[in-house]
């Protein structure tokens, strides 16, 4: 088992930040939990990366996107022609405040 790098101060504070609400045991879980994952990437802090090429994805990708290529806007008036309301350059939408 790991050794606890959270106290219950610090659990308390990350629960706040979350806005959730853990009982006595809950966090002593949390901490728990979360100091098993900050151990764990102390861990692969520990690895020599140096030779290994950063990746972007762990899948190798290419951009599957059609080509950004510039074509003519659509008419002012064709963009206003099928809006339920208009007062003739804007569209007209009801306050949502």
């Amino acid at each position: 088992m790991s050794h606890r790098i959270l106290d219950r101060d610090q659990v308390e504070h990350i629960a706040k930040l979350a806005r959730l609400r853990l009982t006595e045991d809950e966090k002593d879980l949390m901490a728990e939990q979360l100091s098993s994952i900050l151990d764990y990437v102390a861990k692969l802090n520990e690895l020599d990366t140096t030779d290994v090429d950063p990746m972007h994805h762990a899948v190798d990708r290419s951009n599957v996107f059609r080509d950004d290529n510039p074509h003519k806007s659509i008419d002012h008036n064709e963009a206003l022609a099928n809006a339920p309301q208009t007062d003739g350059t804007f569209f007209i939408v009801p306050r949502v405040i």
